[in-house]
């Protein structure tokens, strides 16, 4: 049963898909974004939109498109809701131009339900003064709960030294952008490792990877990625943002009970 007064989000980023052989000889992309819908699924999760924030396929792995786009549709499918994609640095935006939601362009705006979902494409590194004109035009006139803008590269800096400095080129001009708006928070993904802080003053969930995770601990000249599959869970409310990262291998389980549904007089 969907609250209509909450909004939930399944944020998903850097997929990389292959095509021929598996990422690093043993991640598939495709199959994450199965095991996806059947976690969500199983969790009685009932989103409203699924945001792909980029990467969806491997660099010079275009071939994989077509694969990528059919999943994300099942993926949409087996979970109700739609599915909105953005490029990230892997994807060629030629390639890319067959995906659902990108014929018509690679950055677009979309309502559902209540809240407005503004797609930018970052696949660059940054955005093009084209793209920042039109969104500033989107965001001239609010939209009910408000709005989401999703794009790859972070606005804010990672905390590890090796990423630090790979995020979105020229952030103030985005920011620029977002003054005075009713955006409500920022949607991203690149640095292959969940995070969350202020830009400007607005929230920004950095998504984790479905591909592998930059571990924290690998020294401060050292990227390492392990294979270690996450996603997101975002909630909008009138007031309220919240986002919990949510791993896709379990650990053995402590314990397991039953919890008994909420009623009104469950906390008096």
């Amino acid at each position: 049963m969907r609250e209509r007064s909450k909004f939930t989000i399944l944020h998903l980023s850097d997929v990389h898909a292959t095509t021929g052989e598996l990422l690093y000889g043993q991640v598939d992309g495709l199959a994450r974004l199965r095991q996806v819908g059947e976690y969500v699924v199983a969790a009685g999760v009932t989103p409203e939109a699924v945001v792909v924030t980029g990467d969806l396929v491997q660099r010079g792995h275009s071939a994989a498109y077509e694969n990528v786009d059919r999943a994300l549709r099942d993926l949409g499918e087996r979970v109700g809701a739609p599915v909105f994609t953005v490029l990230g640095n892997h994807d060629s935006p030629r390639h890319a131009a067959g995906l659902t939601g990108h014929m018509q362009g690679h950055y677009r705006a979309t309502t559902v339900g209540d809240l407005r979902l503004v797609l930018l494409d970052s696949s660059s590194g940054s955005l093009d003064p084209d793209q920042l004109v039109w969104l500033r035009g989107v965001l001239a006139v609010p939209f009910g709960m408000g709005t989401v803008v999703a794009l790859h590269h972070a606005p804010i800096p990672s905390p590890l030294p090796t990423l630090s400095k790979i995020g979105l080129r020229d952030p103030r001009l985005l920011a620029h952008a977002l003054r005075d708006s009713d955006t409500r928070l920022i949607l991203a993904g690149h640095y292959h490792h969940p995070m969350n802080g202020l830009f400007h003053g607005l929230p920004v969930a950095v998504g984790p990877s479905l591909a592998y995770h930059q571990v924290m601990n690998a020294g401060p000249a050292t990227v390492s990625g392990h294979d270690f599959a996450m996603f997101s869970l975002v909630q909008v409310t009138a007031d309220q943002i919240s986002t919990a990262p949510v791993s896709l291998q379990a650990g053995h389980p402590l314990f397991s009970t039953t919890v008994p549904p909420l009623t009104s007089t469950s906390h008096r």
